[in-house]
């Protein structure tokens, strides 16, 4: 591939996925074409299928997307926290963040997962992305938890589905009452309280010094809805 094409394909896929998350919150999943993408991106279609396949591998590289962007958030919020900040109630209000750019990825991944649900293909997909993102979440939620000198007693694969629940179905009854249920507020609420029957304090000498890295290195390379401990 000659250089100049090698050095503007960032630039010209980084458009198009803009262009297709805008489109998506505007006009549906399903309703939006691939037309209406490059048109809005300012490409050609050939420059959208050097990049995509289809609608669907380009739908799942803006869930990686977004998954590092809103990991990263959270890890860099929670890695400047100090040792006595490492309580669950500051955690949870970490966690509990809601950027305001959330509500187009969540029009856009509810109307692909409702497309999941209808089609197998698309399901088992979407399911890979899904077992990814909960081991991340697991694996970092576990470190930040040691760090706070606590375990959990639950396991860490459903509690991380309890977390995604949480905060999709949180996010589905704000977007629809804004004012009575801001973005965020059932986690605020009710995230502590859940981290704290679900977890018990480490026995001195466990190591809860043992993961310092925590959420930064391991839970930024991989793909995932929304941000969570």
């Amino acid at each position: 591939m000659p250089k100049g094409v090698t050095k503007r394909r960032p630039r010209t896929r980084a458009a198009l996925l803009r262009a297709a998350l805008e489109a998506f919150a505007e006009h549906g999943f399903h309703a939006t074409s691939i037309e209406q993408i490059c048109e809005r991106a300012g490409y050609t279609r050939g420059a959208y299928y050097s990049n995509f396949a289809s609608k669907e591998e380009l739908f799942l590289a803006l869930f990686d997307e977004h998954s590092e962007r809103t990991v990263r958030r959270l890890a860099e919020s929670i890695d400047a926290l100090t040792a006595e900040e490492y309580t669950l109630e500051r955690l949870a209000e970490l966690a509990s963040r809601v950027e305001p750019d959330e509500r187009d990825w969540y029009l856009v991944t509810t109307e692909f997962t409702l497309h999941a649900i209808r089609d197998r293909q698309a399901a088992w997909v979407l399911a890979r992305h899904d077992a990814r993102l909960r081991a991340e979440i697991a694996r970092g939620l576990t470190s930040v938890l040691r760090r706070a000198g606590r375990e959990l007693t639950v396991d860490a694969d459903r509690f991380a589905r309890m977390l995604i629940a949480l905060r999709e179905g949180g996010l589905a009854q704000s977007y629809v009452e804004p004012d009575e249920l801001p973005p965020g507020s059932l986690e605020r609420e009710f995230l502590a309280p859940l981290l704290a029957a679900s977890t018990r304090e480490i026995a001195p000498g466990a190591g809860q010094e043992g993961e310092r890295e925590g959420p930064t290195e391991a839970s930024v390379s991989r793909t995932g809805r929304g941000p969570t401990p």
